[in-house]
């Protein structure tokens, strides 16, 4: 692999009705073979999995980076958070159990938590490794099977994580990659042996897979959209809520659903940070992500990047000023001439009902809003149809935990942001989806229950 910004990486044929169904049948032979292995032999091969991962780590950091363009500093770390979700759930795998309990009489029940059967995960571009993993982790645990569908702007990386866990040992089959686009995704929903749909994306295709998945009473995982808020206090600490905000804005060239990107700032120290934010912005190293001191690599493709300059023009019009960036970058170094590069964006002056403010631009722009109580921030912070995370910083740590429990988001930080550690579950409220990934959370949704009631004597008829 070499870098080549704008230039056409590989080509991937997409998967029609013939490949989905191929790919199905056989995850769903695999099922038959992998839900009667007990958890501890799960576990083995998971680890297994995960030993491999870490072991390639640089090498599939790399592929990550030229499938996705974000730097390879950051690809390592999503690589590290990928082979620990596995190593997380193959520790639940042998874990999972129902309970017993006693009933009148000495008769008795009790439960059993089984596998749902072939389950179907529909990648984001902006994670392609880590969403597979976070996704595949907690069903192989639970003894699903999984066809695998990357974004089609990201096809690479996945594939190679389905050759990982063939090298494990798991049964051929059991996690299948297919190719495509809305297309190949509709006929993935729609097929009547997949049991359950876990998708990651945006809120229009969350609701189109919602109504297809409804269709059949399937049981369905949404991790969409974001518009969430950042609120430092006056009393926080300065450097640490600087450092907060560029990770809340400009992680993966801000291409994060979770991002912070109404940052709320009170407003007697909304000066003194705002100076700081932009100072620090501008000293991002934008460039070729190979490079190991790059910090913000290249959008995801042309028509994104026209989109994200579209919602800066748009802010510019409605009355936000611009403290720094938002402007293409054109590299140095000639073979990066095409790539899809912009300055990281900054943006002031901005209100509540600016189109900026309002719409996830999904993109490195950051809004600074400022307030006056804690009330007053609370109340525009839950102002918005989404609810997938908030942070707040602050000394104050009673007052830290009143606003996030009044925050109505599914993943609140205090005094940090954009951390995913894979022990707590991740998902959001509101348009921003329901269920969770990660955790203990996920092995409810990647699982089911069976009540078995045992009858000791004569059972009684009312016949």
């Amino acid at each position: 692999f070499k870098t080549c910004p704008g230039r056409v990486l590989c080509k991937v044929p997409c998967s029609g009705e013939k490949e989905v169904d191929l790919a199905v049948q056989s995850a769903k032979a695999a099922f038959k073979i992998w839900s009667q292995m007990s958890g501890m032999e799960r576990c083995r091969v998971m680890l297994e999995a995960a030993r491999i991962i870490r072991e390639q780590r640089d090498e599939i950091a790399t592929m990550e980076t030229i499938n996705n363009g974000k730097s390879i500093f950051e690809a390592r770390v999503d690589i590290d958070i990928s082979w620990q979700c596995l190593e997380y759930y193959a520790g639940l795998a042998g874990s999972l159990a129902g309970e017993h309990i006693q009933l009148p009489g000495g008769s008795f029940g009790y439960t059993r938590r089984e596998p749902l059967g072939v389950c179907v995960g529909i990648g984001a571009w902006n994670y392609p490794f880590q969403i597979a993993c976070w996704k595949s982790g907690p069903a192989l645990a639970c003894g699903n099977a999984m066809v695998f569908k990357p974004s089609p702007f990201t096809p690479i990386s996945v594939v190679r994580l389905a050759e990982i866990f063939t090298e494990a040992g798991v049964p051929k089959g059991l996690f299948n990659v297919v190719q495509g686009g809305a297309a190949t995704g509709q006929l993935l929903c729609q097929h009547p042996d997949v049991a359950k749909i876990s998708f990651t994306g945006s809120v229009p295709t969350g609701m189109k897979i919602m109504e297809m998945a409804a269709k059949g009473i399937k049981p369905v995982t949404l991790e969409l959209g974001g518009k969430s808020p950042l609120i430092i206090f006056s009393d926080a600490d300065l450097e640490n809520a600087v450092k907060g905000a560029l990770m809340a804005n400009f992680l993966t060239q801000g291409e994060v659903c979770c991002n912070g990107t109404r940052v709320f700032v009170e407003r007697k120290i909304l000066d003194t940070f705002t100076k700081e934010v932009v100072k620090r912005t501008q000293k991002i190293k934008i460039g070729d992500p190979l490079l190991e001191d790059t910090r913000m690599g290249a959008l995801i493709n042309r028509p994104h990047l026209n989109r994200v300059q579209g919602f800066i023009k748009q802010a510019k019009e409605q009355g936000a000023e611009v403290l720094c960036g938002g402007d293409l970058y054109v590299p140095d170094d000639p073979k990066l001439k095409n790539g899809y590069y912009m300055r990281p964006c900054v943006l002031g002056n901005c209100k509540d009902d600016m189109t900026c403010v309002k719409e996830e631009i999904f993109g490195p722009v950051m809004a600074i809003l400022p307030f006056d109580t804690e009330e007053e921030a609370v109340e525009r912070a839950n102002a918005t149809k989404f609810g997938l995370a908030g942070g707040v910083f602050t000394r104050d740590i009673q007052k830290a935990h009143r606003v996030v429990a009044a925050l109505k988001a599914g993943m609140c930080f205090i005094n940090n942001y954009n951390v995913s550690p894979v022990e707590l579950p991740f998902g959001g409220y509101k348009y921003s989806g329901f269920g969770r990934e990660n955790g203990r959370a996920a092995i409810e949704y990647y699982s089911q229950l069976k009540t078995v009631c045992v009858e000791m004597g004569d059972v009684e008829s009312a016949f």
